[in-house]
């Protein structure tokens, strides 16, 4: 099957250069590369991870716990907030 592809100029004469280099055409080393890729297992997206910050249980206020968010907000910027 006969089919058009769009690559930028770098990759096509890097392509180009890498089939003459292996003694092979353009057509058998864009094959190779697509057999290559579809043979692998899709990887899709990988899911966010939250890294681990804690901070040895010292972070929380105890009284911290029963405060609402603005409550929060205030404790934890004091002065700084305006």
């Amino acid at each position: 099957m006969k089919t058009t592809i769009e690559l930028s100029d770098p990759l096509f004469e890097a392509a180009r250069q890498a089939a003459r280099q292996r003694g092979t055409t353009l057509r058998a080393l864009v094959e190779m590369g697509l057999r290559q890729v579809l043979e692998q297992p899709s990887r899709g997206p990988r899911a966010f991870r939250l890294r681990k910050a804690s901070v040895a249980d010292k972070g929380l206020q105890e009284a911290a716990g029963a405060m609402d968010w603005h409550a929060l907000r205030d404790l934890s910027y004091g002065d700084r907030r305006r």
